[in-house]
């Protein structure tokens, strides 16, 4: 599923306090795109996840920024979130790196893991990509289910 305009771009702090923007951002462009109430509350709850890896692990003490990007697309939503810091190997630390936590009771999943494991029980695909030394980016991609009255 590409991108296509309108994309979205927010460069925020990578800080606590600047995860509500993504979250308010997110829910402006879902709506308007039509996503239903519950499918925008579960990309928020998945973007609100990859943000707060970015808050903290991405720069430790040290300042940064997240960038959020929301690309409209035909058939449904992408979302990447990006950041410059220390990146982390998913598939080292989970056994996977964009399949689901296969195999894996949630007891079995590490405390870290968790949030990983929500984005891909939120989203319908979830990609962590990540550029040893120079960060981590994450695609969250979430399909608009046409409606009856839509159709």
């Amino acid at each position: 599923m590409k991108p296509v305009e309108p994309t979205v771009v927010l460069r925020v702090p990578a800080e606590a306090e600047y995860v509500d923007l993504a979250r308010l951002t997110l829910y402006g462009v879902a709506s308007k795109m039509g996503f239903s109430y519950e499918d925008i509350e579960d990309m928020k709850v998945a973007v609100s996840e990859a943000c707060n890896n970015a808050v903290l692990h991405a720069y430790g003490a040290a300042p940064g920024v997240m960038e959020i990007g929301f690309g409209v697309c035909p058939d449904g939503l992408r979302i990447t979130v990006k950041d410059d810091g220390v990146s982390f190997d998913s598939a080292a630390e989970n056994g996977v790196s964009s399949a689901p936590l296969a195999g894996k009771s949630i007891d079995e999943i590490e405390a870290g893991g968790l949030g990983l494991y929500l984005m891909q029980a939120l989203m319908d695909e979830v990609e962590v990509m990540t550029r040893p030394g120079a960060g981590t980016e994450v695609v969250l991609t979430k399909r608009l289910a046409k409606s009856e009255e839509m159709a």
